[in-house]
């Protein structure tokens, strides 16, 4: 007689990443012979720059394909020290760096170094779809801050209001997923000197960082002066900007006590990412100025379809979207259309998957229900074809520009 597995208790209380499941089920439909426009996964549809794909082949031919340091190779966490510096202006040792298989283990280990269970995790709406479930992980509660009056910008006042003594760690995503909203610099350091001011963390998951659209700054906490960066967790990756997603490559940046905690946490479960992966990476650092011209290339080519996309989609009969600051996704308020037709945001999805097959997030997703998430990491074909398919959907005659 088969029994159910026993699912442990944390991870029987986590949710599915609602944004892997839409991007799944439209591979599916593809596979079914549909002509499907995904807009779910924020995936560049860039290839890996050449250079940096033959770095890689270089690593492997010097014969990097062992055990390295589960902090990293010392070539890559020296350069993005270097890097950073170069780049920004910011000041820190590499023994502040650590290197982690992906952006998403990079957070993974942040959280679970210092959170414990009971403790409270503030985390700003809509907020990417994982920091919820990294608190319940740890056994830490999630609490929520509002941010729809400030426009999604998080504001210092807010975060402060938030603050109880239970408070253990802010979650920060900016530029933003899924708003592409960016919060001002000066406003930034605020809010991390308001967290310091009460003893509480701040974890910056910043993989957007090089998309900041103008007159936009690009940021980055390595730059705040040590006694602020001291209650600091920077995640970075070189999935977005770099268009290296499936390489799985991320990196912390945190004061030594707090990296030397992920590092000996990362010994016993990844113990490493790829060795030769690594050395792609430092090798592309050390190029700064080349590395810096490819994701420039990007960035323009998500700029000139955002500048499109934006006005085109308020062109449809209630959609409303502003523009966003950064990242590349468009965040449509849809609930004017909620009522007797549509009930959820979910609803008006799975009417435009199945009758336009276009397939998008629902905002619930990211704790915004009434919302969808657009991603135009994609080309302007598809996204001129998508538009055409939702504004017939919506019987809205859309002419492109």
């Amino acid at each position: 007689m088969s029994k159910s597995f026993p699912v442990s208790d944390r991870v029987a209380k986590m949710h599915s990443s609602s944004t892997l499941k839409a991007a799944q089920l439209a591979a599916s439909l593809r596979d079914e012979g549909h002509d499907v426009i995904d807009l779910t996964v924020g995936e560049p549809d860039f290839d890996t720059p050449e250079f940096i794909k033959k770095y890689a082949w270089e690593g492997l031919e010097k014969g990097l394909t062992k055990y390295t340091s589960s902090a990293g190779m010392k070539p890559l966490t020296h350069s993005i020290s270097t890097f950073y510096e170069q780049q920004f202006g910011a000041t820190f040792s590499p023994s502040e760096v650590a290197a982690a298989c992906g952006g998403k283990q990079a957070l993974f280990n942040a959280a679970c170094t210092l959170l414990n269970p009971g403790d409270d995790v503030l985390i700003p709406k809509p907020y990417w779809v994982t920091f919820p479930e990294i608190a319940t992980f740890c056994g830490a509660n999630s609490v929520f801050i509002e941010t729809e009056a400030t426009n999604f910008v998080l504001t210092a006042d807010q975060v402060r209001d938030a603050i109880t003594d239970k408070t253990k760690l802010l979650i920060i995503n900016s530029p933003n997923n899924p708003t592409g909203r960016v919060i001002p610099v000066a406003e930034m350091r605020k809010i991390v000197e308001t967290c310091a001011e009460r003893g509480v963390y701040v974890l910056t998951d910043e993989c957007y960082l090089f998309f900041a659209y103008p007159p936009g700054e690009v940021f980055t906490s390595a730059v705040l002066p040590k006694e602020l960066r001291d209650f600091v967790c920077v995640a970075g990756s070189f999935s977005k900007t770099y268009a290296m997603t499936g390489w799985r490559i991320g990196y912390t940046i945190a004061n030594e006590s707090w990296t030397k905690a992920m590092v000996k946490l990362q010994s016993h479960s990844a113990t490493h990412p790829t060795s030769f992966v690594q050395y792609a990476c430092a090798r592309a650092l050390e190029n700064r100025e080349e590395t810096v011209a490819a994701v420039d290339h990007m960035f323009k080519e998500y700029e000139r379809r955002r500048d499109w996309l934006i006005p085109a989609l308020n062109t449809i009969d209630g959609f409303k979207v502003g523009m966003p600051e950064g990242a590349f996704y468009a965040f449509v308020d849809v609930r004017e259309m909620l009522g007797s037709r549509f009930k959820t945001s979910k609803d008006i999805a799975d009417s435009m998957l199945t009758k336009a097959h276009v397939v998008v997030t629902d905002g619930a997703g990211f704790g915004a229900d009434g919302f969808l998430r657009l991603s135009y990491a994609t080309s302007m074909e598809n996204l001129h074809t998508a538009v055409t398919r939702m504004g017939e959907l919506f019987e809205t005659a859309v002419h492109a520009a």
